[in-house]
């Protein structure tokens, strides 16, 4: 659904599925056309792979050239604040709006 939404705004979304590995998030910012990196939860035992990955794509060497957006039924604002995420959206329509804005910026 999260991905349907942010193509409604006109970005082009690949989705990595379920239980990604860091290392795939990792590949998938190389490319240079990638501006946002999307990852969510929806168990709080996810949320600690979560804070993993969104620590490592903030290291990454295109670190500056994409953004960081997070969700999911266990995350809020404080989380996303706190493991260093760009844009926390708290449901599917959110994050298409929030796309759009990050397109726009």
């Amino acid at each position: 659904l999260v991905a349907m939404m942010i193509e409604s705004t006109g970005y082009e979304v690949e989705d990595l599925g379920i239980d990604v590995a860091k290392d795939v998030f990792l590949n998938a910012a190389n490319d240079p056309e990638v501006t946002v990196v999307a990852v969510s939860a929806l168990l709080t035992t996810t949320m600690p792979a979560m804070e993993d990955i969104v620590t490592a794509l903030n290291a990454h060497p295109r670190r500056s050239q994409f953004k960081i957006m997070v969700g999911g039924a266990p995350i809020d604002q404080a989380f996303a604040d706190q493991i260093g995420a760009d844009v926390y959206t708290e449901d599917a329509a959110a994050a298409g709006q929030a796309a759009k804005a990050l397109a726009l910026a």
